[in-house]
């Protein structure tokens, strides 16, 4: 790869040969058109045409079409991984001009009969632009002065509808039990009946009396979501009330948006993938999950969602493990981020996810598997903390629950409905 230029890497699929097909993308997101037009010259398409570097056919996936394909009469369906090189004269080191090269109007071009964007390999000019991370896996460590372990959190429940005052006792439930991390659930931003500037006050409060008595103080991701001027001021109001973690869902800002907050913010950004489903959830379309989050650590999420194993959603574990791989992987030479595991995670599952991710540098969040425990989200949390210290020390779940109520109970429990 040249350092003027950003590699794609797609899966394409097409009735049309795979060569024929990767050179429509090529012309459509750079210099060409449906057709030739008088002044796209040799010269200025050797300076600006994307270029196909590689067309590798596949299996047949066994996708559907997408709709309105061309599809000649007995020709036959391809696939192959194309990769396809963009000079970065064409837009230059901006994520939002990127994404318009590599991820534009290709998605309704009718010779494709399925196309995903797999990754992207940037040049170095892009570190230069945008700084990443803030805090990352190390600073994250230092605000909760955990040097090291699993991090152990969970999400406000009920995800809406609570009152400020019972949110004071949940949170102090939480922090008490030895919590390390809360946050404020995707669905949580500024809505009347629970005002961001009445949870910062009530939460912050708490969180001081927890600190003072205790010495351990959680962090606690507020959802700072909203319009830019108002996020802003969001951050603004977290901050002042001494605040440790705001929260931000990156599809509904978008890349600019966040990549606008990292230069404003003095907190860890806690990225949540909120409607990443869009894009990564049919196989055969959109922009897959290892492209997206070099994307968001680009612009500057230090947490950045993953999901867990055994999760509540449509992705195997062997996708999760990908993505969770995806995240940690050094990025220009850095831009770490803290992986964030999440969906349907509870105490049982903490064996298996530390042999196959072999790393304790996680967040790994319950909500249900915390607030749902028979004994309360107190006891639910004791849980998450006896069977993560098991999986690490590589001890045996069924010993630790014997020494420890709170686990047995969790996997009476959850083991019967995850079963």
């Amino acid at each position: 790869m040249s350092a003027a230029e950003v590699v794609a890497t797609y899966l394409v699929e097409s009735y049309l040969p795979l060569e024929d097909a990767a050179e429509v993308i090529a012309g459509e997101q750079s210099t060409g058109t449906f057709v030739a037009v008088a002044r796209e010259t040799a010269e200025l398409r050797s300076r600006f045409a994307a270029r196909v570097l590689e067309v590798a056919e596949l299996p047949p996936t066994g996708h559907g079409d997408l709709p309105g394909v061309i599809r000649p009469p007995g020709a036959r369906r391809r696939s192959g991984r194309v990769r396809i090189a963009f000079g970065l004269d064409n837009f230059g080191p901006s994520l939002p001009n990127l994404l318009a090269a590599v991820a534009g109007n290709l998605f309704e071009l009718r010779q494709l009969a399925g196309i995903r964007l797999l990754d992207l390999d940037l040049p170095s000019v892009f570190a230069d632009r945008y700084p990443g991370p803030r805090f990352g896996v190390t600073g994250t460590r230092e605000v909760l002065s955990r040097p090291d372990g699993v991090l152990l959190g969970t999400i406000v429940k009920p995800s809406i509808g609570l009152p400020v005052e019972e949110l004071r006792i949940v949170v102090r439930e939480l922090a008490e039990a030895g919590i390390d991390f809360i946050k404020d659930d995707e669905l949580m931003g500024n809505p009347p009946h629970s005002p961001l500037a009445d949870r910062v006050a009530v939460v912050t409060e708490e969180l001081d009396k927890i600190a003072a008595r205790t010495g351990r103080r959680p962090m606690y991701a507020f959802n700072i979501t909203d319009d830019l001027d108002r996020m802003a001021a969001n951050h603004d109001l977290v901050r002042a009330a001494g605040g440790t973690c705001v929260m931000v869902c990156v599809n509904l800002v978008g890349l600019a948006g966040l990549a606008w907050l990292r230069e404003r913010c003095e907190l860890p950004i806690h990225g949540h993938r909120a409607m990443t489903g869009v894009f990564t959830r049919a196989p055969g379309l959109g922009i897959d999950f290892v492209a997206w989050s070099k994307l968001a650590r680009l612009a500057g999420a230090d947490h950045l969602h993953t999901n867990g194993l055994s999760n509540k959603f449509y992705e195997t574990d062997e996708e999760v493990l990908r993505s969770i791989t995806a995240v940690r992987q050094p990025l220009l030479g850095g831009y770490e981020t803290l992986p964030v595991l999440s969906s349907g995670q509870w105490a049982g599952l903490a064996p298996e996810t530390y042999r196959r991710t072999g790393t304790p540098d996680l967040l790994v969040l319950a909500g249900g598997g915390i607030h749902g425990h028979p004994d309360g989200p107190g006891a639910g949390v004791t849980a998450m903390r006896a069977a993560w210290q098991c999986a690490v020390e590589g001890g045996d779940l069924d010993a630790a629950a014997q020494a420890e109520p709170a686990l047995r109970r969790a996997i009476e429990t959850f083991g019967a409905i995850r079963a």
